[in-house]
């Protein structure tokens, strides 16, 4: 048996009364012991409290960390199945390009070129790079090339709308 030490307790008068009242002479020592134990019991030590701190806020850390990566991807700002046309973009060129498809839905590389005063094979090999990278990363390219005629337009690089948000 542990060795028990004398502890004395200062109660108001109505609590002692209910205590006579309810607990054998004899059996009040027990009662007393059991309270504290099991209200002691009931209550967290401060060094498991510290250390559930410190697990929550590394699960917090954790947590930021996996939004940030799903904000990078335009997971967690898109809604499923749509996407920031603009995340394949890499300078510049790539976003006026984007802007551009956007607004008009679609355009060959001559009138790209026009647009942003640079060689269309530097718009060419930028949509294929944007077409690429899409389609790896989505499973359909975000621009598509079409020879035939669409909207007007003969051998033109097209939007995916449906795989767009605006």
């Amino acid at each position: 048996m542990e060795k028990l030490r004398a502890v004395s307790v200062k109660i108001p008068e109505e609590v002692y009364k209910e205590m006579i009242l309810r607990i054998p002479e004899g059996d009040r020592s027990n009662f007393i012991r059991e309270a504290i134990t099991e209200k002691l019991q009931k209550t967290p030590k401060p060094d498991k409290i510290l250390e559930l701190e410190k697990r929550l806020d590394k699960m917090e850390e954790e947590f930021s960390e996996i939004k940030r990566s799903l904000a990078d991807l335009e997971l967690l700002t898109y809604g499923q199945g749509k996407t920031n046309p603009h995340t394949f973009c890499i300078d510049e060129i790539d976003h006026k390009i984007m802007d551009y498809l956007m607004h008009y839905k679609g355009a060959t590389t001559p009138e790209l070129a026009d647009y942003l005063k640079t060689n269309r094979w530097l718009i060419l090999n930028r949509l294929r790079r944007i077409q690429r990278t899409s389609k790896k990363q989505l499973g359909k390219p975000i621009v598509e090339y079409y020879s035939g005629e669409k909207s007007g337009k003969k051998r033109a690089w097209w939007i995916n709308e449906e795989l767009m948000e605006i």
